[in-house]
Order: C-alpha cells, then sequence, then structure tokens
C-alpha cells in the first residue's frame, strides 16, 4: 500500500512578543514519517498543531497557549497517527514550529511586544 501524502503549512514561529512568524507550505508530505523525521527535515524543535478544518480555532494571534496534552505533537509518533491529513479536510491543517524553550517563556508570561 503506497503511503499518503498531504500538503501541510508550517507557522515558523520567530518571535512569540513580537508575534513574528511566517507560514511555509510543504508539498508531498508523508503520513507515515514521524514527528522526529519531520523535525529534522524542518532542522528545528517543536510542533504543534494550529489549525484543523472544522475544528476550534485559537484567539491568540500566534499560538494557542492550551490543550498542549493534545495538540503537541509526540516525536515518535507518525504524522497521520497525530490527527493531520484526516479524513477530507487533509490538506487543511496548520501546524507551528517553534524553538521549545521560546515557546515555555512566552507561556510563562504572555505578553506582547508590538
Amino acid at each position: 500500500m503506497a503511503s499518503k501524502e498531504v500538503t501541510i503549512t508550517v507557522r515558523l514561529i520567530r518571535s512569540f512578543e513580537h508575534r513574528n512568524f511566517k507560514p511555509i507550505v510543504y508539498h508531498g508530505v508523508n503520513l507515515d514519517q514521524t514527528t522526529k523525521e519531520f523535525i529534522v527535515f524542518l532542522k528545528q524543535d517543536k510542533l504543534k498543531i494550529v489549525h484543523q478544518a472544522h475544528k476550534a480555532k485559537t484567539n491568540e494571534l500566534v499560538l494557542s497557549l492550551e490543550d498542549d496534552d493534545t495538540l503537541m505533537l509526540k516525536e515518535d509518533s507518525t504524522l497521520q497517527a497525530a490527527g493531520i491529513g484526516e479524513k477530507e479536510h487533509a490538506h487543511e491543517t496548520e501546524i507551528a514550529f517553534f524553538r521549545e524553550e521560546d515557546y515555555k517563556n512566552y507561556k510563562a508570561n504572555p505578553i506582547s511586544s508590538w
């Protein structure tokens, strides 16, 4: 059986405080790869789901500071097992990509500087 490939938008977060991020679209992402393999591909740190079609969105402009247990991607899980590429809206998932230390610091003191 051929592996499933989807298009994923990754929000590269440069600064939580300054709300500075850049969305990058990746085509042909293999859903059978693990989050860790995708992180190695992206050459950074952590991934968290920002938006999935027909599911709740956050009021935070950069990234929700809640639901880390369910939205933070686990390194040993495949992208598909993490809920990316579900059903008919497989190409409408957006994930954030950021340094874990920056996220923890911002979450402890969520003040914007703009």
